[in-house]
């Protein structure tokens, strides 16, 4: 999922707009993938290797030195194929990678600044696409006054637009639900533009 220049253009001028009408810092992040998983294929090559001698030990004549050999050739062999980039991904568990999403979007929310505005106001929306993982993370003032559930209409705007890999109109779509919520939780103030009205690709 690409973003052309006119893409980057559009998301920040959605920005703009919404954080005219709210004293809120709006920041979108797109993550092509969360993780490398590099730790995945010593993971798996290690589960084969050590199950490896039963089948050995059953169905063939060989002594356990030569046992031990095999099961350090397969547990090379093993690692090379899991360190595939499309392998170790499919074989990495689905809770695996949705903690990794998750991770990397608290990363994203300090990293860009999104937890150091003055107000507190800070609202992040993140996408992990590899992971198909959306999430929108508000500052403690805005969490105190909207619920997680208030949220959803954003990410759903946001999700229906990734499926169909029109991924500038998701962050639009998401950026202006967002900012309906903010104009009535947080209205404009007096504080300054605070943080770049951008969308970060990593």
């Amino acid at each position: 999922m690409r973003l052309t220049t006119q893409d980057y253009e559009r998301i920040a001028e959605a920005i703009r707009r919404a954080e005219a009408t709210t004293n809120a810092e709006i920041v979108c992040v797109l993550a092509r993938r969360s993780s490398d998983y590099a730790y995945v294929p010593p993971l798996w090559a290690a589960f084969i290797a050590l199950v490896s001698p039963w089948p050995l030990t059953l169905f063939t004549h060989l002594a356990a030195r030569e046992i031990y050999a095999a099961q350090i050739a397969i547990f090379v062999i093993s690692a090379l194929i899991v360190s595939s980039g499309s392998m170790r991904f499919l074989l990495t568990p689905r809770i695996v990678k949705r903690e990794a999403a998750s991770r990397a979007a608290i990363e994203q929310f300090f990293s860009r600044g999104v937890a150091s505005t003055k107000g507190r106001t800070g609202v992040l929306i993140f996408v992990s696409c590899a992971e198909r993982y959306a999430r929108i993370i508000a500052d403690e003032a805005l969490a105190a006054k909207i619920a997680n559930e208030e949220w959803g209409r954003a990410l759903d705007a946001l999700l229906a637009d990734m499926r169909e890999e029109r991924v500038a109109d998701g962050f639009i779509a998401a950026i202006e639900e967002c900012a309906r919520l903010l104009a009535q939780h947080a209205p404009p103030g007096a504080s300054n533009d605070e943080l770049p009205d951008k969308i970060y690709v990593i």
